[in-house]
């Protein structure tokens, strides 16, 4: 008989990480807040729950992949929360992009249930949730990590164990403050490119192969060039992780000035309605800004 395994939402990247598990031969159950999306991947051979509890109940392992705090809260500890259905010694991991504040508030939580955590948030977006290309942060006590390896194996490149509880969390907002701070950057960089009279194709060329070249550099500059805001990583979801990883960073008396500048761009780009688009399309605000 099939392992069951849970996922809690199935946005942009929870989407891709059920089917990978189901792919796998997990016996995957869905919970998502709009349930047509979750009907939908019962139609693929999956089932569908009415409630995160629902959905928790006889499963070895609960994955979370939500938008924020509040939703996670509400997922796991909520009416009906996945926390209250399962299993004891069951394994709960928190996927999402949450703050550690969040992360200890639900460590508790799960003990209080007898329940394990992991925290695992990833990194990759969409294509690599689909592609099964993801990396999983992990933190968590080491033999809990060996025993969900197999689960989180069908949906990844790599299970990266960092430490205790909370340290997925902690390094997973260093590398998207550094993201973040380089989307803006390279949106300012573009539009001073398209205003200054340098032909596009061949500065941007020129600066992919010099220093500020990177991965994340190349693209954005075929995003931002093409202006196609397809959902990769929603810009809202940037928003919400610049403020985290502030709040986070302060703790340890570290103020991220260079985040906060990028926030203020992200937050402008929200308010010209470019929120639910790829976060690659706050380059527009910058554009429409007169010169």
């Amino acid at each position: 008989m099939a392992e069951k395994v849970t996922v809690l939402g199935l946005g942009v990247m929870g989407l891709g990480m059920a089917q990978n598990l189901r792919k796998a031969g997990f016996d995957v159950t869905v919970w998502n807040r709009t349930a047509a999306k979750a009907e939908a991947f019962a139609k693929e051979g999956g089932i569908a729950a009415g409630s995160p509890a629902e959905a928790a109940k006889g499963a070895k392992v609960v994955i979370s992949m939500l938008a924020d705090d509040t939703a996670c809260r509400a997922a796991w500890l909520g009416e009906d929360g996945a926390l209250a259905g399962m299993d004891k010694g069951a394994i709960a991991v928190e996927s999402s992009t949450a703050s550690p504040a969040w992360i200890e508030e639900l460590h508790t939580a799960a003990h209080t249930f007898g329940v394990r955590l992991l925290d695992a948030p990833v990194t990759g977006s969409r294509v690599q949730a689909e592609g099964g290309q993801l990396v999983f942060l992990t933190g968590g006590d080491a033999a809990t990590i060996e025993e969900a390896r197999p689960v989180l194996a069908a949906m990844s490149k790599q299970v990266l164990p960092l430490g205790p509880v909370g340290s997925g969390a902690q390094l997973k907002l260093i590398n998207n403050f550094l993201c973040g701070v380089q989307v803006a950057s390279f949106a300012e960089a573009l539009t001073w490119i398209e205003r200054n009279g340098l032909d596009r194709t061949t500065a941007l060329e020129f600066l992919k192969t010099a220093a500020p070249g990177s991965g994340i550099f190349v693209g954005m500059s075929e995003r931002m060039t093409k202006r196609t805001y397809e959902v990769n990583f929603a810009l809202d979801l940037m928003r919400k992780d610049l403020s985290y990883a502030q709040t986070a960073a302060e703790a340890y008396g570290v103020p991220l000035a260079t985040a906060a500048t990028a926030e203020h761009l992200f937050e402008r780009a929200q308010q010209e309605g470019f929120g639910e688009k790829d976060m690659s399309s706050v380059v527009e605000v910058l554009r429409a800004a007169k010169s």
